[in-house]
């Protein structure tokens, strides 16, 4: 690892300890609350991907810049590398051939067997069943967490019945547009059911001007559940499954400042730190990590992500990376700004 890493380490150990006077006592869910105005959110994207504004943040100084994701190259400098997640969204709502019931499918354990989220719960009792163009779905089981596990009697016509599951907050159906827009212009492997959102301000000319590799993380519904604890320590964070290549460990490790395109290859790069252990090396497996203050970073160093939901698992891992009090001030510099809010929304560099 560069000496400007281990300088870069060093000033971190001091953070902390100064983050710790900060969070004497255990972590309210509440401190991570702010008002964002309804007609903020983002339920379209823009035409243009890297038009996108870009808030700019300088954690040394306090310094916020506005700018948009097209000037991300000026922020580039010689040795740092960006490590983005190729994950590829599925098709993975899908609604019965009545109308009655909604189903989002949160894992295929096989073609023919699914775990998944249902609308009216009610409706799917154990021995129940579901029927989607062609296939019959019978309810076999029923987890401690309310998911259903459903298998059908032949598969599912993804393409003709399966629609993109956008986040609530969008309050619409995806559309065709959505196919495309919902996905980043890298995704590659098939698996999530959300997108890795800060990846969406690419394009291919801007991500070829800047040195850069894939992980792979399939994002799942657990990254919109809701914090319902009052002290975040109580929280059971969801898992995901990852893949970190050989080669985007070793470009990791070499270089000068590493930069995170999103909070998922964040967990990704973080968790195989924490519990692998430096230099790091291609590593498969499953993450729940959950980082919040005063979380003390061991491998990023600079950070690119969107706008977070209030009380967020999400906004909690970006206020320990930058310090609370100045993502909380930059947030509400933010809705003074009218930046536009999560998924197809604006983003920040984080620096």
């Amino acid at each position: 690892m560069s000496k400007e890493r281990n300088v870069f380490q060093m000033r971190k150990m001091i953070d902390l300890f100064v983050i710790s006077w900060q969070f004497p006592c255990a972590v309210r869910t509440i401190d991570f609350d702010y008002h964002l105005p309804e007609e903020l959110i983002a339920d379209r994207p823009l035409p243009d991907r890297a038009a996108s504004r870009m808030m700019v943040i300088h954690r040394d100084s306090g310094l916020i810049e506005h700018r948009h994701f097209s000037d991300l190259p000026e922020y580039i400098r010689e040795g740092d590398h960006l490590v983005l997640n190729d994950t590829r969204v599925v098709p993975a709502r899908y609604f019965s051939n009545d109308g009655s019931i909604e189903l989002v499918r949160t894992n295929a354990l096989s073609p023919l067997l699914w775990k998944c989220m249902v609308r009216p719960g009610r409706k799917m009792k154990i021995g129940r069943t579901v029927a989607i163009g062609d296939a019959i779905g019978i309810v076999e089981g029923i987890d401690e967490e309310g998911y259903r596990l459903i298998r059908f009697d032949r598969e599912v016509d993804e393409e003709t019945y399966g629609r993109l599951a956008l986040p609530h907050y969008m309050n619409r159906e995806s559309d065709p547009s959505d196919k495309e827009r919902y996905q980043t212009v890298y995704a590659k492997h098939e698996g999530a059911i959300a997108a890795p959102t800060a990846g969406l301000h690419f394009t291919p000319e801007l991500l070829a001007s800047i040195p850069h590799s894939f992980l792979t993380l399939h994002v799942g519904v657990g990254t919109f559940r809701p914090v319902k604890v009052e002290n975040i320590e109580d929280h059971q964070m969801h898992t995901e499954h990852f893949h970190l290549p050989a080669q985007t460990a070793q470009a990791a490790n070499s270089a000068k400042r590493l930069i995170a395109v999103g909070t998922t290859s964040v967990r990704v790069l973080e968790h195989v730190a924490s519990s692998e252990g430096l230099p790091l090396r291609e590593t498969n497996g499953s993450t729940n990590i959950f980082i919040y203050p005063p979380y003390q970073y061991k491998v990023v160093d600079a950070l690119i992500t969107n706008f977070h939901l209030p009380q967020s698992t999400l906004l909690m891992l970006v206020s320990a990376f930058a310090g609370k009090e100045l993502i909380m001030r930059a947030y509400e510099e933010a809705v003074k700004e009218r930046y536009r809010f999560f998924s197809y929304g604006d983003c920040m560099l984080i620096l």
